[in-house]
This record gives structure tokens, sequence and C-alpha cells, in this order.
């Protein structure tokens, strides 16, 4: 082959490239044009470009950070229940911090809270947790289980205290979401709330409890923090224990002592 074959190869594969790369940007725009009338019901096919356009930015920082800001200029331009519903599952994956105010402000409404609070908790950037740790004391009881999950997801050491806030609330859905969440977060100030609230808890509170020290527990001691493990243990093995939370206490401090 010649250098001049070679040559006008060269020039057909780059300009095929512009032309693939014009049409694939062609087929965004309008895929994020239809997301302004985006509905129940309609076909999901229409909105193939962006998760393409998702996928093919994948390790391109820059092409990444400019396809988060189209479609945050969606999510706060009006569109529909759906279309924000798609649009925070895609920020689940391509969010980073320039995504956090526009998701914080979905957290107080019942209708978009559960998928704000989808986005923010796989945010890497702190920031994302403090939005959704400024927002639990604020949001209605209905909404305040879904939030301390999210940061229970993220093992938020930070949120502790927020979260034990909601341990002796009345609303029993709320009281049991905080003690989930503190033994997801699992660090020894999670289970020192824990143990704290363990002492005046409600009947109806202490089962949940104990379930939730038994799981801090077992994370102690993959961790290799024995001594804080049989702590919690021996709060277990009381008498006004049920007898399942008695046996798996004494099993943990046996395992415990059996640990290299």
């Amino acid at each position: 082959m010649t250098n001049n074959e070679t040559t006008k190869l060269k020039l057909a594969a780059g300009t095929a490239t512009v032309a693939v790369a014009q049409t694939d940007s062609a087929a965004l725009d309008k895929a994020l044009e239809t997301l302004k009338t985006y509905d129940w019901g309609d076909d999901p096919e229409t909105l193939k470009s962006i998760d393409q356009a998702i996928i093919a930015t994948h390790g391109d920082a820059p092409a990444r950070k400019a396809l988060e800001k189209r479609l945050l200029d969606a999510l706060t331009g009006g569109i529909s229940r759906s279309a924000m519903d798609y649009v925070c599952r895609r920020l689940r994956t391509v969010g980073t911090r320039q995504s956090i105010e526009a998701l914080a402000a979905l957290l107080s409404a019942e209708e978009t809270s559960h998928i704000a609070r989808y986005a923010l908790e796989r945010i890497p950037d702190e920031k994302a947790a403090e939005a959704m740790r400024e927002a639990l004391p604020k949001v209605s009881s209905k909404l305040k289980p879904g939030i301390a999950g999210s940061l229970g997801k993220r093992r938020d050491k930070k949120s502790v205290q927020a979260i034990s806030k909601l341990l002796g609330n009345s609303d029993i859905q709320v009281a049991k979401a905080a003690v989930e969440s503190l033994a997801m977060i699992g660090t020894p100030a999670a289970a020192e709330e824990l143990s704290k609230f363990a002492k005046k808890a409600p009947a109806a509170m202490k089962l949940p409890v104990a379930d939730a020290c038994l799981l801090c527990a077992e994370q102690f001691l993959v961790n290799g923090q024995k001594s804080e493990a049989v702590a919690l243990y021996n709060e277990l093995k009381s008498d006004d224990q049920p007898a399942h939370i008695r046996a798996a206490a004494m099993k943990g401090i046996i395992t415990a002592a059996t640990k290299k």
C-alpha cells in the first residue's frame, strides 16, 4: 500500500468517526428534548441515547460532567415525575458534587424524596451525606426512615448523632429505621448510642435494638475490634433478653475468644 493510499484510508476513517459522533450527538439531543414531555407509559427506547452516552463517557471526566449538567438542566426544567425518576436513576451513576444541590431540593417532597436520596446515597462526595443529614430533622415522619436508611447505607460516621435523635421517636417506623441505620454504620459511636437506648427502649423496640447491637458486634469482630464486640455481647446475654439473642451473644463471645 502506498503512502497516498494510507493517507486516504486515515482520512476516510476520521470522517467516519466524526459522522458517528455527530449522529450520536444528534440522537442525544433528541433524547434530552424528549425528556421534557416524557411520562409514564411512553416508550423508554426514546431515551436510549442517554444511556448510551453514559456508557460512552465512562473514563472521560469532562464529557461525563457535561452530560451530568445536561441531565441536571432537565431535572430542574419542570419535567414530569416519571422523567425525574429516570434522571435521578442516571445521576446515581454519573452524579458528582454539581448534582447535590438540585437533588437536595427534592428531599422534602413525598413524591420525589426517595428518588433524590437514591441518587445521593451513591454520590461519593461528603456533601451528599451532608445534604441528607441536614434534611433529616426537617422532613416529615413519612420520609425520615428513607433518609436515615440512605445514610446508613453510606455508613456515614458523621450522621450518628443526627440519627440517634430519632431513636425515641413516637413513630415506631422512624425509630426502627434509626436503629437499623446505626447498625449499618456500625462504629463504636453508633454502638454506644444503641446501648444507651437499649436501657430505656419501649417494649416494641427492645428486639430491634438487640438485633442491631448483634449486627454491630458482628461487624466489630470482622474488623478485628474484639474488645468492642465482647462488650456488646456481654450486654446482650442478660436475662431480660430473648433466648435466641442470649444464645447469639454467647456464641459471639466464644468466637471472639478463639479469633486470632
